[in-house]
């Protein structure tokens, strides 16, 4: 089946997303060892999320990793050997939206085995790309694709 490549302005230095998931990782870290108590976890549980949900409603350029990523780190890095399609990072973002929503909603809602399961599932998949450099989210989102019969299903991973 023929792919069709994500337009120019729809490609991305694939270590933003690596970048952003490291600063994912520290922070959901932290909010799993503060727990469904802390008002400071609730704080970074809330700051987390919002960046999911820019990167996933308005898209990586508005993703606030991303956004410290190309303004002080990619300036001092040789320019990437290629790029890719932002669609899976972005699906990637919307994931950990749904888990990062579930996780508020343990907190507020005095649920800690939810707080501490949707939290550890975001943890888990930002861990894997910040260490292996490995999208769960973007795989999700490349098989949804093959299943459901996309044009797309081989870009970008």
């Amino acid at each position: 089946m023929p792919t069709t490549p994500a337009p120019a302005a729809d490609q991305i230095d694939p270590r933003s997303p690596r970048f952003g998931a490291v600063i994912t990782a520290v922070l959901l870290a932290l909010i799993l060892i503060l727990g469904p108590t802390s008002v400071v976890g609730l704080v970074l549980l809330v700051i987390q999320t919002l960046a999911f949900a820019a990167g996933s409603l308005l898209g990586l350029k508005a993703q606030p990793w991303g956004i410290i990523y190309r303004r002080f780190v990619r300036p001092r890095l040789a320019p990437p050997t290629e790029l890719e399609d932002s669609r899976p990072p972005r699906f990637a973002q919307t994931v950990g939206l749904v888990f990062a929503l579930a996780g508020l909603a343990g907190w507020l809602l005095s649920l800690p085995v939810l707080f501490y399961v949707a939290v550890a599932f975001a943890l888990v998949a930002a861990l894997l790309n910040a260490v292996f450099d490995f999208c769960l989210g973007c795989e999700l989102y490349l098989l949804g694709k093959r299943v459901l019969g996309g044009a797309n299903a081989a870009t970008a991973s």
